[in-house]
């Protein structure tokens, strides 16, 4: 008989370097700060030349203005058109004109060709903001798993503890993320900081790319 053994290796959660999220700033191991802005995107292959070469001088000048570094991440997924056909045909179900039923499963069968032609693509973009001036101390939370510290909660003592650090680190990543918000606003970008269950569920689709997970809402 085959012997039998225990792989002891390291965990996936071991590699997630995140501590917490705490009123939707995110807190690493090594006690920085982070804070996730969604941001609406711009076609700018639909504007002027004129236009094109205003927003990436406005763009310029947005990045040349701030004194601290900030990441852009941008997520791609394949879209699931599968809750817009079921709506389609719950419509064409309550249709009571044959015309228009008629045309609408024409259309259903077209989006079902296209989308197995092509693959659609949702895109989301993200700025993200750090903050290292004082580390937290590495007291301050209890060392746990990342997603059974999410989704387990706390108690309130460990809630309380370096609570004044935390809150006096915040405002200061606060103030960068207006900085970045007005900066966007300038060219066009609107932007909004995720709160705490947004921001889990960014880092959840990011390490569970598989599952079907709730999704972050869009700017319009």
């Amino acid at each position: 008989m085959a012997d039998t053994k225990t792989y002891t290796g390291n965990r996936t959660q071991d590699f997630v370097p995140i501590k917490e999220i705490r009123d939707g700033i995110v807190v690493l191991e090594d006690g920085t700060l982070r804070a996730i802005l969604m941001a609406s995107a711009v076609n700018i292959a639909l504007k002027s030349i004129e236009e094109q070469q205003a927003t990436i001088m406005q763009f310029q000048g947005f990045l040349n203005s701030i004194e601290f570094p900030v990441q852009i991440s941008v997520q791609s997924r394949r879209q699931d058109i599968k809750p817009y056909l079921m709506t389609l045909e719950r419509r064409v179900q309550q249709q009571e004109e044959e015309l228009l039923r008629l045309q609408t499963k024409e259309y259903i069968e077209f989006i079902r060709w296209f989308t197995d032609s092509v693959n659609i693509m949702s895109k989301k973009f993200y700025v993200v903001i750090p903050y290292s001036g004082g580390l937290l101390n590495a007291q301050t939370t209890q060392k746990k798993g990342f997603f059974s510290t999410l989704f387990g909660g706390q108690n309130k003592k460990q809630q309380e503890l370096g609570s004044s650090a935390f809150e006096e680190q915040r405002s200061q990543l606060e103030q960068r993320v207006a900085i970045v918000k007005s900066g966007l606003s300038r060219f066009g970008v609107r932007s909004e900081q995720l709160n705490t269950e947004q921001a889990i569920e960014v880092y959840y689709n990011i390490f569970n790319p598989g599952d079907s997970h709730r999704n972050i809402p869009q700017l319009i």
